[in-house]
């Protein structure tokens, strides 16, 4: 097969933008680094899923220890310990390393975990025998990208520079989501909390270089099955 059209790979490359920069606006965001809007969003989503996975726990702590006095060691409920937290927080910025850019979707919905369409789609050429080079082997495809990694870090940077808060969320504010109590409410100016609105329904419209090469792919697979098909030869219009 031939090349890949120039509309898929103009799609393609946005996932695998190489070199640093600042976030743009939405109209260009194709190739950017993650906002501070969206690292606080990405961290009080895995701070809550793991705290939920965790809350229905009937475990007992036993704190303290034994002295001279006849003291019992303090009896603690791990669904509101302070180990229950630091088990959580925990590989938490590590695990967004699980997400991927999905180039296709617009805003923060960017960043989710699984295979992206933009990956798929790759693969899928890949797999029709369309030689395909982004500039880097394809066994190293499915690394995290320059985003993802850049997210990683902010999200450590983050969660240092406000831990206190996130604790003082886990034993005093749990009535409060940690996005509005963290993002909100301490780590981000009013006017900077767009993203934390935006939320995959899969019914958003997608970025129109997605669907010009989802169009181009389709056509290019229909062409091929007519010169597939027997029994229905090509003719010029005016020999009808």
């Amino acid at each position: 097969m031939g090349p890949v059209r120039l509309g898929i790979f103009l799609f393609i490359l946005t996932a695998y933008g190489a070199g640093a920069g600042t976030p743009k606006e939405e109209d260009e965001d194709t190739e950017r680094l993650p906002s501070k809007c969206e690292v606080c969003k990405l961290l009080s989503r895995e701070l809550q899923e793991e705290l939920s996975r965790t809350g229905r726990s009937r475990e007992v702590l036993e704190l303290g220890q034994v002295l001279d006095t006849g003291k019992r060691k303090k009896h603690v409920p791990y669904s509101v310990s302070e180990t229950r937290l630091e088990e959580a927080l925990e590989n938490l910025c590590e695990r967004i390393l699980d997400y991927s850019v999905h180039a296709e979707r617009k805003g923060s919905l960017r960043y989710a975990k699984g295979q992206s369409q933009t990956m798929a789609t790759l693969k899928g050429l890949v797999q029709k025998g369309v030689k395909v080079d982004l500039g880097i082997p394809l066994e190293l495809w499915d690394e995290p990208s320059v985003e993802v990694t850049f997210l990683k870090k902010q999200c450590e940077t983050m969660l240092e520079e406000f831990e206190d808060v996130v604790g003082d969320w886990y034993f005093h504010h749990q009535e409060q989501p940690l996005q509005h109590f963290l993002c909100e409410g301490h780590v981000l100016p009013a006017a900077e909390t767009t993203c934390l609105q935006e939320t995959w329904t899969g019914k958003e419209k997608t970025t129109d270089g997605q669907e010009n090469a989802e169009e181009e792919e389709e056509e290019e697979e229909e062409e091929e099955e007519m010169t597939k098909t027997p029994g229905h030869p090509k003719h010029d219009p005016e020999d009808l």
